[in-house]
């Protein structure tokens, strides 16, 4: 009798996704969806399929049966009652820009497509609010808002693509949340449907809404509990001013103490977000930003609101960054400047592509002052898979975002890479953190809750999900982990490197 072969990570991940869809039923399914959109609108064949098979985590990839694209709500809801009638599968998808493999499609799925309701409702300056469709990318709200002064402050690094929707299902933030919040500080409600067709609203454009706060509990559930097919967004009125420091420090662990004293000083920067000296390095070479390569971390502190205030914050940010060790202190002096800074942290992903084959894009949250103890574990953890790892932070709320560098062309580097991942994700558990910032559990970090929750924790999500959908239909399998699942992780549990697999690099 062979012995029986262990299962990598990934194959544990995508077990539930791979099973066909009967041909008849699909046959059917394709002829109930063509009375709802034009012929167009209904993708079906291996060509057309083949865009939509991932999300940005290209490591996991699937065809969906079908992929329908609606334009109106009214064919969003005949769309999921069919599916719920027939028991689809459907995974709901905005840009595509997601990194945990929320919007990877089942096989035997339908994708419900949501980039064609991408139009402008209504802008409402008085009030300071914008109400728009799904598809409507992130940065279109505040051009579109910028004649009013106004504009929409959660910014994700991708920004100019990622979908308002998509910012919804996975409560995004950006290098300007600690001040300004996540997105579920800055939508006031949301019209969305039920996997059974039933419209819903939760929120309300009044300071608060009766009940239940189910608005929050909407946001951030990866498409789990409901499709938004509308979006009321809080407007904040554009600063009169803005200006960062770059702040060099010569240890990581130093770095780190700042941050934490920042926000102990009741200082609350517009922006913090942190670069480990190969981060630096790597976005310097893409953008040409500006950035001390001898550092061996850099802060990037900034300072929003009247001339006055930002010379009077910035004076005290300053005498912070000095007590706690900067080498080396530089504030923009322009806004061309200010831009530039930043430029290279928003780009901090395409400047990793570029001095790797792949990389691994990690997300997890740590308490501030732990910070440069986890870059310092983790560069010991490089030493024993034999990556290298560019490291980038929202330092103000220690949202990490570790990207491990590996070449999927040489044989067991990605299973190497997840490994990776997977101790970085347990170390900000025991850290006191929690295995997801802004991207979202998915696929990617589904596992990796057995750690973070407890069965019975598990347990009363599910019951979350089947409030909202019993037959338990949209985006099934992501997420929220089953208790087998987890028994099965058990058994290959990853901690602190003590791993059963024979290609794992050991000191």
């Amino acid at each position: 009798m062979n012995a029986p072969r262990e299962l990598h990570l990934g194959e544990l991940r995508f077990a539930d996704f791979t099973q066909p869809m009967e041909p008849a039923k699909r046959d059917a399914l394709i002829r109930a969806l063509g009375q709802v959109v034009p012929a167009n609108d209904l993708l079906c064949t291996d060509e057309a399929l083949k865009p939509y098979e991932c999300d940005g985590l290209a490591g996991y990839r699937q065809m969906p049966s079908v992929v329908v694209l609606p334009t109106q709500e009214s064919q969003v809801v005949e769309i999921l009652r069919i599916c719920h009638r027939m028991d689809v599968p459907v995974v709901a998808r905005g840009a595509g820009t997601g990194l945990s493999g929320g919007a990877t499609p089942h096989r035997g799925g339908v994708v419900l497509s949501l980039a064609r309701l991408n139009a402008f409702i209504s802008i409402d300056p008085m009030a300071r609010t914008a109400r728009v469709q799904p598809g409507v990318r992130n940065a279109a709200i505040s051009e579109a808002a910028a004649p009013f002064g106004l504009y929409y402050a959660p910014d994700p690094s991708s920004q100019i693509a990622c979908s308002i929707g998509g910012n919804v299902a996975e409560n995004s933030g950006g290098v300007h949340c600690l001040k300004y919040g996540l997105t579920v500080h800055n939508i006031l409600r949301v019209r969305a449907i039920t996997m059974e067709g039933e419209t819903i609203e939760l929120g309300s454009e009044a300071l608060d809404a009766p009940g239940f706060d189910l608005l929050s509990v909407l946001i951030g559930s990866e498409g789990m509990l409901a499709v938004a097919t509308e979006i009321t967004v809080r407007l904040i009125p554009r600063p009169q001013l803005a200006r960062v420091i770059m702040a060099s420090f010569d240890d990581v662990e130093k770095s780190g103490q700042a941050v934490a004293s920042l926000i102990a000083s009741g200082i609350i920067p517009a922006g913090l977000e942190m670069m480990d000296q190969k981060m630096a390095a790597a976005v310097e070479q893409f953008v040409h930003a500006g950035y001390d390569l001898q550092a061996k971390a850099i802060l990037l502190c900034e300072s929003d609101g009247t001339p006055e205030e930002v010379e009077e914050e910035i004076g005290r940010m300053k005498e912070v960054l000095r007590s706690k060790g900067a080498t080396d202190l530089k504030v923009s002096d322009s806004e061309e400047q200010r831009l530039r800074f930043w430029s290279g942290r928003k780009n901090a992903f395409p400047a990793a592509g570029r001095v790797a084959a792949d990389y691994y894009c990690m997300d997890g949250t740590i308490p501030r002052a732990k910070l440069g103890e986890m870059l310092n574990r983790i560069a010991e953890m490089e030493n024993r898979y034999g990556l290298g790892c560019l490291n980038v932070f929202h330092a103000g709320d220690g949202n990490l975002h570790p990207l491990i560098l590996f070449d999927a062309s040489k044989p067991g580097e990605f299973h190497r890479a997840e490994l990776f991942g997977a101790e970085i994700l347990e170390a900000c558990v025991e850290y006191g953190g929690t295995v997801t910032g802004e991207h979202g559990v998915g696929l990617e970090k589904i596992n990796s809750m057995c750690v973070q929750f407890s069965p019975q924790e598990r347990i009363a999500f599910f019951a979350v999900k089947r409030g909202f959908d019993p037959a338990g239909l949209l985006n099934p399998g992501k997420a929220i982990p089953t208790l087998s699942r987890c028994a099965e992780y058990g058994k290959m549990h990853v901690h602190r490197g003590a791993l059963k697999f024979p290609d794992l690099p050991r000191l």
